[in-house]
């Protein structure tokens, strides 16, 4: 099973009594948005699965793909690893799952697949980590593929 955890691009600024889940991106965010999705559209196999959480900076970065998604509330800015990874169907599921969310749950389940000593990993606005589960004698190990940043596409 391949798992692209891809964070969104960089948003508006939270401010006090705002709705976050309304937050849009940046004009910013949106170039993030739109030369990391150019990137990803060459690397992503056919039947991919999008998921994406239900806030409007992750729809608009899971837009600039032009490709289907499925917008799933437990991929909301507060969910936990386990929420994730029960979705994705981590490490059993076939293919490949891109996940369009959050910090600090990215970088969490990152460190977690990893067995990193950290409980999280720094996953900067509109990067991708692409992780692989493989069985190598009889035992399960996550691999990096690939991370990508879009300020370096």
């Amino acid at each position: 099973m391949d798992l692209v955890l891809w964070r969104h691009a960089e948003a508006q600024e939270w401010l006090e009594g705002c709705n976050d889940l309304a937050r849009p991106l940046t004009s910013r965010g949106e170039k993030q948005a739109a030369r990391m999705a150019s990137w990803l559209d060459r690397q992503l196999p056919e039947g991919t699965r999008i998921l994406v959480s239900p806030s409007r900076r992750t729809e608009q970065t899971a837009i600039a793909l032009g490709r289907k998604f499925k917008v799933r509330p437990e991929l909301a800015p507060d969910c936990s690893v386990a929420q994730l990874l029960e979705l994705v169907q981590w490490p059993g599921a076939k293919g490949t799952v891109l996940v369009v969310g959050h910090q600090p749950t990215l970088g969490q389940t990152i460190a977690q697949l990893l067995g990193l000593n950290a409980t999280e990993c720094a996953v900067k606005k509109g990067a991708v980590w692409w992780l692989r589960n493989r069985e190598r004698e009889s035992h399960s190990q996550t691999v990096v593929v690939t991370v990508q940043s879009p300020e370096v596409l």
